[in-house]
Protein backbone atom coordinates (compact mmCIF):
# COMPACT_ATOMS: atom_id res chain seq x y z
CA UNK A 1 0.00 0.00 0.00
CA UNK A 2 1.55 3.13 -0.90
CA UNK A 3 1.39 6.41 1.35
CA UNK A 4 1.00 9.52 -0.36
CA UNK A 5 3.23 12.57 1.15
CA UNK A 6 0.56 14.34 3.18
CA UNK A 7 0.51 10.39 4.98
CA UNK A 8 4.09 10.26 5.84
CA UNK A 9 4.47 14.07 6.53
CA UNK A 10 1.79 14.01 8.95
CA UNK A 11 2.23 14.56 12.57
CA UNK A 12 0.09 12.38 14.82
CA UNK A 13 -2.32 14.49 17.33
CA UNK A 14 -2.60 12.43 20.30
CA UNK A 15 -5.75 14.22 21.02
CA UNK A 16 -7.52 14.34 17.90
CA UNK A 17 -6.06 11.09 16.28
CA UNK A 18 -5.94 8.47 18.60
CA UNK A 19 -8.28 7.02 21.15
CA UNK A 20 -7.48 9.30 23.65
CA UNK A 21 -10.21 11.85 21.30
CA UNK A 22 -12.86 9.36 23.23
CA UNK A 23 -12.10 10.80 26.59
CA UNK A 24 -13.80 13.89 25.44
CA UNK A 25 -17.11 11.68 24.95
CA UNK A 26 -16.49 10.56 28.37
CA UNK A 27 -19.61 13.01 29.36
CA UNK A 28 -22.40 11.70 26.43
CA UNK A 29 -21.43 8.07 27.88
CA UNK A 30 -22.01 9.33 31.54
CA UNK A 31 -25.40 11.17 30.73
CA UNK A 32 -26.56 7.82 28.72
CA UNK A 33 -25.87 5.82 31.93
CA UNK A 34 -27.57 8.81 34.19
CA UNK A 35 -30.66 6.75 34.76
CA UNK A 36 -28.53 3.73 36.30
CA UNK A 37 -25.71 5.01 38.14
CA UNK A 38 -25.11 7.74 40.95
CA UNK A 39 -25.06 10.92 40.01
CA UNK A 40 -21.28 11.24 41.07
CA UNK A 41 -20.23 8.56 38.40
CA UNK A 42 -21.83 11.16 35.77
CA UNK A 43 -20.18 14.10 37.18
CA UNK A 44 -17.29 12.07 37.27
CA UNK A 45 -17.41 11.70 33.15
CA UNK A 46 -17.38 15.45 32.72
CA UNK A 47 -14.31 15.59 35.11
CA UNK A 48 -12.54 12.99 32.09
CA UNK A 49 -14.25 15.15 29.48
CA UNK A 50 -12.95 18.77 31.14
CA UNK A 51 -9.08 17.02 32.17
CA UNK A 52 -9.12 15.85 28.18
CA UNK A 53 -10.63 19.31 26.98
CA UNK A 54 -8.26 21.46 29.29
CA UNK A 55 -4.90 19.12 27.85
CA UNK A 56 -5.84 19.49 24.12
CA UNK A 57 -5.61 23.36 25.21
CA UNK A 58 -2.73 23.21 26.76
CA UNK A 59 -1.10 21.05 24.04
CA UNK A 60 -2.47 23.80 21.16
CA UNK A 61 -0.76 26.31 23.27
CA UNK A 62 2.26 24.48 23.90
CA UNK A 63 2.48 23.86 19.85
CA UNK A 64 1.52 27.57 19.18
CA UNK A 65 4.68 28.58 21.54
CA UNK A 66 6.91 26.57 19.89
CA UNK A 67 6.19 27.39 16.18
CA UNK A 68 6.74 31.10 16.97
CA UNK A 69 9.60 30.67 18.76
CA UNK A 70 10.93 34.15 20.13
CA UNK A 71 8.48 36.19 17.41
CA UNK A 72 6.68 39.24 18.47
CA UNK A 73 3.07 38.57 19.30
CA UNK A 74 4.09 34.99 20.49
CA UNK A 75 2.01 35.47 23.77
CA UNK A 76 -0.81 36.88 21.65
CA UNK A 77 -0.65 33.90 19.27
CA UNK A 78 -0.42 31.16 22.42
CA UNK A 79 -3.49 32.63 23.98
CA UNK A 80 -5.09 31.96 20.96
CA UNK A 81 -4.39 28.97 20.57
CA UNK A 82 -5.47 27.72 24.10
CA UNK A 83 -8.53 29.75 23.58
CA UNK A 84 -9.93 28.57 20.50
CA UNK A 85 -9.27 25.23 21.44
CA UNK A 86 -10.34 25.20 24.66
CA UNK A 87 -13.57 27.25 23.60
CA UNK A 88 -13.87 25.03 20.79
CA UNK A 89 -13.66 21.67 22.76
CA UNK A 90 -15.86 22.60 25.36
CA UNK A 91 -18.67 23.60 23.42
CA UNK A 92 -18.13 20.29 20.85
CA UNK A 93 -17.14 17.58 22.81
CA UNK A 94 -18.43 18.62 26.45
CA UNK A 95 -21.59 21.17 26.70
CA UNK A 96 -23.83 20.58 23.33
CA UNK A 97 -23.25 16.79 23.16
CA UNK A 98 -23.92 16.24 27.22
CA UNK A 99 -26.98 18.68 26.81
CA UNK A 100 -27.77 16.57 23.73
CA UNK A 101 -27.84 13.49 25.49
CA UNK A 102 -28.95 14.44 28.53
CA UNK A 103 -32.74 15.77 26.80
CA UNK A 104 -32.51 12.55 24.29
CA UNK A 105 -32.66 10.19 27.31
CA UNK A 106 -34.82 12.22 29.41
CA UNK A 107 -37.20 12.04 26.71
CA UNK A 108 -36.63 8.28 25.75
CA UNK A 109 -37.58 7.23 29.09
CA UNK A 110 -40.73 9.65 29.35
CA UNK A 111 -41.83 8.48 26.45
CA UNK A 112 -41.14 4.76 27.05
CA UNK A 113 -43.07 5.20 30.95
CA UNK A 114 -46.01 6.95 28.76
CA UNK A 115 -46.01 4.25 25.47
CA UNK A 116 -44.62 0.88 27.23
CA UNK A 117 -45.89 -1.39 30.42
CA UNK A 118 -42.09 -2.17 30.61
CA UNK A 119 -40.60 -2.30 34.24
CA UNK A 120 -38.49 0.54 35.23
CA UNK A 121 -35.22 -0.93 35.34
CA UNK A 122 -36.35 -2.27 31.56
CA UNK A 123 -37.16 1.14 30.66
CA UNK A 124 -33.65 2.49 32.38
CA UNK A 125 -31.47 0.24 30.24
CA UNK A 126 -33.85 1.26 27.13
CA UNK A 127 -33.05 4.60 27.74
CA UNK A 128 -29.17 3.96 28.53
CA UNK A 129 -28.84 1.99 25.21
CA UNK A 130 -31.06 5.23 22.81
CA UNK A 131 -28.68 7.31 24.58
CA UNK A 132 -25.77 5.58 24.30
CA UNK A 133 -26.64 4.68 20.08
CA UNK A 134 -27.65 8.51 19.85
CA UNK A 135 -23.61 9.37 20.17
CA UNK A 136 -21.76 8.62 17.14
CA UNK A 137 -24.64 10.80 15.20
CA UNK A 138 -24.54 13.81 16.78
CA UNK A 139 -20.86 14.11 16.77
CA UNK A 140 -20.66 15.55 13.02
CA UNK A 141 -23.32 17.65 13.13
CA UNK A 142 -22.41 19.11 16.64
CA UNK A 143 -18.49 19.76 15.54
CA UNK A 144 -19.71 21.30 11.97
CA UNK A 145 -22.00 23.56 14.38
CA UNK A 146 -19.52 24.55 17.03
CA UNK A 147 -17.09 25.65 13.66
CA UNK A 148 -19.64 27.54 12.18
CA UNK A 149 -20.23 28.95 15.66
CA UNK A 150 -16.78 29.96 16.18
CA UNK A 151 -16.09 31.23 12.61
CA UNK A 152 -19.11 33.24 12.87
CA UNK A 153 -17.91 35.12 16.06
CA UNK A 154 -15.03 34.52 18.35
CA UNK A 155 -12.64 33.35 15.13
CA UNK A 156 -13.60 37.17 13.45
CA UNK A 157 -11.92 38.55 16.92
CA UNK A 158 -8.85 37.24 16.97
CA UNK A 159 -7.88 36.16 13.08
CA UNK A 160 -10.34 36.74 10.91
CA UNK A 161 -12.27 33.61 10.90
CA UNK A 162 -9.86 30.81 10.22
CA UNK A 163 -9.47 27.79 13.00
CA UNK A 164 -6.62 27.51 14.68
CA UNK A 165 -4.96 24.26 13.60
Amino acid sequence: MERNEDQVNKTVDIYRDTWVRFLGYANEVGEAFRALVPVSMVWASYAVATAYVTADAVDKGKKAAVAHGDNSGKTTEVAIAVVDTFVWQALASVAIPGFTINRVCAASLFLLGRATKWPLPVRKWTTTAIGLSTIPFIITPIDRSVDFLLDSSLRKVYNGGEKHK
